[in-house]
């Protein structure tokens, strides 16, 4: 699996699939492999950040910079998070891990203020951003010394559902 000029075996789609815990059918985990080796234009057997940000979507968007390079398992599960079938907790993991900057397993209000900075860029003061996020903080019953787990990302997000569905054309 790790040489894209290949192609995937039974087992290989098998193994992607249970990783993903089968959010996508044979044929999408194909359609999506054909994708990820045309973005993986040396077949490195991963997607370089520069790679990923050739298509457009992901190049708009701030976020993007945080994904440094992906395997075709780590493509496809990053994908699956977007897909109708995805459950409340799949998708809320891909939001905590973008605010998981460090990998620790934890969110401080330090790792919310450097995404808000992402996002906001110059249109609000880091004096506006931190008091929203206190604010915001505040309201959900903690403190700007709190660490955010996945659970605690679960509880608040639990109550607003992201809608975070994309369809995956299949080739």
């Amino acid at each position: 699996m790790g040489n894209t000029s290949s192609m995937l075996t039974q087992y290989d789609i098998e193994e992607v699939q249970s990783h993903c815990q089968d959010l996508f059918q044979q044929q999408e985990i194909l359609s999506l492999y054909q994708r990820f080796c045309q973005l993986d234009r040396n077949a490195k057997g991963f997607i370089s950040s520069d790679e990923f940000l050739s298509v457009p979507e992901f190049a708009m968007n701030p976020l993007s910079l945080r994904l440094l390079q992906m395997t075709l398992m780590g493509f496809v599960a990053f994908l699956s998070a977007f897909t109708a079938k995805a459950t409340l907790k799949q998708k809320v993991k891909l939001i905590f891990q973008v605010y998981d900057s460090d990998c620790n397993g934890k969110v401080s209000f330090k790792d919310i203020m450097q995404v808000l900075r992402d996002l906001s860029g110059s249109f609000m003061s880091d004096d506006q951003r931190e008091q929203v996020l206190s604010q915001v903080l505040n309201e959900a019953g903690y403190t700007n010394d709190s660490f955010l787990t996945l659970e605690d990302f679960i509880k608040i997000f639990g109550s607003c559902k992201p809608e975070m569905d994309v369809d995956i054309p299949v080739d």
